[in-house]
């Protein structure tokens, strides 16, 4: 199998959707797999890189402190294969060559899976997918229809918009410059929806809880949206990378996972 294939191949095969306060979870892990545990002691240790400036993923907090969801979740991989952590913090445009110098074991800092990256480096299976959701004002909520002749607010040149005019052919697309304008644009009721990035989504309902909300589904396609958040390693760096599945097979398991998703996305965007 090609390289890329094979580093997508560890893409979303199952997304489940679980209840928890009215809330979705992520669900990245097929419930009839097996678990078999790799030899934990070729792994005494891992040392994460990741960068500071892609909040609330991996950011410096007031005292100067690394933080964030993956932060969170490196400490907690490193937990459940009891390994001692490190993790060190580069700039955005040095962490990759960082890894390929072997200044690390993995690298948890969004870099993409592509032709370049997986010809590259080695990734874990997806942690977190990104899927694309509608955002409708609260009192629309039981009218709006995609399958209908209706107007919905799109960033422009986006993958969604692709998406949206490809799958929603009804839909009337309002591209505007940024995802900003557009959920703008559809709170002061210039349009009846968005469709757009669900985690950039959460944060401005976090924002602006009263007057919209998610509607329906949450779409996910490795094809427009790309296959989500994965942890870069070393090429050939089997015994990290076995440990890092499993732990992340664990912690969705044992609900860990839901509770630092929980934490770092209180409007959750599956």
């Amino acid at each position: 199998m090609p390289k890329i294939a094979a580093a997508l191949a560890v893409v979303v095969t199952l997304v489940g959707v679980a209840a928890s306060n009215g809330q979705g979870l992520p669900h990245h892990v097929d419930p009839s797999a097996r678990e078999d545990p790799p030899d934990l002691t070729l792994v005494p240790a891992i040392r994460f890189l990741t960068t500071g400036g892609f909040p609330p993923f991996n950011y410096r907090d007031a005292d100067g402190e690394i933080t964030g969801f993956n932060i969170d979740l490196a400490r907690a991989i490193c937990e459940t294969v009891r390994a001692q952590c490190t993790i060190q913090s580069w700039p955005w445009d040095q962490a990759a060559d960082a890894l390929a110098d072997n200044q690390g074991d993995a690298l948890i800092a969004g870099l993409a899976i592509s032709e370049r990256t997986a010809a590259q480096f080695d990734f874990s299976n997806v942690y977190l997918a990104l899927p694309a959701r509608f955002v409708v004002r609260r009192e629309r909520e039981g009218a709006f229809d995609p399958k209908s002749p209706v107007t919905v607010a799109v960033r422009s040149g986006s993958a969604h918009q692709t998406y949206l005019e490809r799958f929603f052919p009804a839909v009337t697309a309002v591209a505007f410059v940024s995802e900003l304008d557009g959920l703008d644009a559809m709170r002061q009721g210039e349009v009846a929806g968005f469709f757009g990035d669900g985690m950039r989504a959460s944060f401005w309902l976090e924002a602006n809880p009263s007057c919209c909300r998610f509607w329906g589904e949450a779409y996910f396609d490795p094809d427009h949206f790309g296959p989500g958040l994965a942890i870069a390693l070393p090429a050939g760096l089997d015994n990290v990378r076995l440990a890092v599945n499993w732990a992340l097979s664990r912690l969705e398991r044992d609900g860990k996972l839901d509770e630092i998703y929980l934490k770092w996305f209180p409007v959750g965007f599956y």
